[in-house]
């Protein structure tokens, strides 16, 4: 359980950002994009193609951004985004202000409307109890977006966090602006995005006290969080000094470089929905699977399954979890909550213990240790943040053999047909698994949990290039 009592408040504060300049064309449909890691060459080019100045030629100077690309990448970032400032594409907020962002979607026959806002938060370390990771992570490379934040001194991609409000009182405090039309909107994927500038000062009052009593969950973007943290090190170094702790170093108390752009959603908003990410193993058959995980599961029709089984010849097999107490033994120090997640028992006991037989611990305080210094929450290798990775399980290092050894390697997908079509192409297993309940990651979070990595996708994805925070 975090402790509270001696935790550090939330700074959630105003700031003045460079936006596209709403006065010319409040619809941004042309010049916003996906979040940079989803995106490839194609995508990219498909972005510029519809405008020249979408945000893509700042935000991704090099692809794909799993590693650093020339310093001349990153200088023509640096470059397109003073020339757009120069010539008015954009413009710099001229009062501090916070952002209340809407996206309208639908789903299975509903509409949704996800509310959000937009506000810098003070970065501090995990081990502070105030801004906290959700889930383990993969660990990856963060030398790009160092890169392009050394080069354009901003922050282009905000962080998506959650944060509890059962009574609804952010929202209260943003009725009167929804109430009018937006300052902009724009349309990406077939979600409507919604934007309002909020520069009133009572308004902004009211949500950032609020927001002072409570914690913040990273929904997304764990990478860009500690890729922050380093920047404000390298900056307050270069300044003449090391940073030390949480609040600032020897950088001045209020220096922008001590804050990180976030994009702050309820948990309790029930447009804000959480899909599954499907696994699929390469290499094993349906049978030899049950075989293996014959002491941990039994069949059952497909609708009481808690997971369901899909072999390459679309042969389906639902299964119920039996031996969920197993859990208490294998990671005594994860949480109850914890323990009663699907992924958990998953991975900690059917891949790591009957199909692997490699054991290992639970993982959440050895990733909370590695946030507490600001380096993200590495628990496992990966081939990065994409739709497909190469994984071990719950246990931090417990790599799996991606497919040259006898263990079936583990792929996360986020549909169920690349699931499938994963199984078909690997000759392997489809694991379906049920979307993880809002209600299981706060129990999970205020435990001081981390749910196993790939456990949720957020839908729908923020959008890049409505702000961007300067970063002096």
């Amino acid at each position: 359980m975090l402790d509270r009592e001696n935790a550090a408040v939330l700074e959630v504060t105003p700031f003045q950002a460079i936006r596209y300049d709403f006065s010319k064309s409040r619809d941004l449909s042309t010049r916003i994009a996906p979040p940079y890691d989803v995106l490839d060459e194609a995508d990219k080019a498909a972005l510029l193609a519809r405008s020249d100045h979408n945000i893509v030629a700042i935000d991704l100077p090099h692809v794909p951004p799993k590693s650093a690309g020339p310093a001349e990448a990153y200088r023509r970032a640096a470059e397109t985004l003073n020339a757009w400032l120069a010539d008015g594409t954009l413009v710099r907020e001229p009062r501090p202000a916070i952002y209340l962002y809407l996206q309208v979607f639908r789903y299975a026959g509903r509409t949704y409307t996800r509310k959000k806002f937009i506000a810098r938060v003070r970065l501090c370390r995990f081990d502070e109890g105030v801004v906290l990771p959700h889930e383990q992570t993969f660990g990856g490379p963060k030398e790009d977006r160092l890169a392009l934040m050394k080069a354009t001194k901003c922050n282009l991609s905000a962080i998506f966090g959650l944060y509890a409000d059962p009574e609804g009182e952010i929202d209260a405090a943003f009725a009167a602006t929804a109430a009018r039309h937006p300052d902009a909107f724009g349309t990406m994927e077939e979600v409507e995005n919604k934007l309002w500038i909020v520069d009133d000062p009572t308004t902004i009052k009211a949500v950032t006290s609020a927001m002072s009593q409570r914690q913040v969950f990273i929904a997304d973007g764990h990478h860009r969080y500690g890729t922050a943290l380093m920047y404000r090190d390298w900056l307050a170094e270069q300044q003449g000094g090391a940073a030390a702790g949480s609040s600032g170093g020897s950088l001045p108390l209020g220096h922008p470089a001590n804050y990180v752009m976030f994009v702050l959603a309820s948990m309790d908003d029930p447009g804000c929905l959480i899909w599954p990410y499907h696994r699929a193993l390469a290499g094993i058959g349906l049978d030899a699977l049950l075989a293996a995980w014959k002491d941990g599961c039994a069949t059952c029709a497909e609708s009481h399954a808690d997971l369901t089984l899909v072999d390459r010849a679309g042969r389906r097999q639902g299964v119920r979890f039996t031996n969920r107490a197993v859990l208490a033994k294998l990671a005594p120090d994860e949480c109850e909550a914890w323990r009663k997640l699907d992924t958990a028992y998953l991975h900690r006991y059917l891949i790591d213990e009957l199909l692997h037989g490699n054991g290992g611990a639970g993982a959440s305080g050895a990733a909370r240790a590695a946030g507490s210094g600001g380096a993200g929450t590495s628990a496992s290798r990966s081939t990065g943040d994409g739709a497909t990775a190469t994984a071990g399980g719950a246990a931090a290092g417990a790599a799996l053999s991606t497919g040259g050894g006898k263990s079936p390697a583990v792929r996360f997908v986020k549909s169920e047909k690349a699931a499938l079509e994963t199984a078909r192409s690997e000759n392997g297993v489809a694991l379906l698994v049920r979307a993880t309940p809002m209600a299981h990651l706060k129990a999970v979070s205020v435990a001081g949990g981390l749910m196993p990595q790939k456990t949720t996708y957020f839908y729908p994805k923020l959008v890049t290039g409505l702000t961007i925070n300067p970063l002096e």
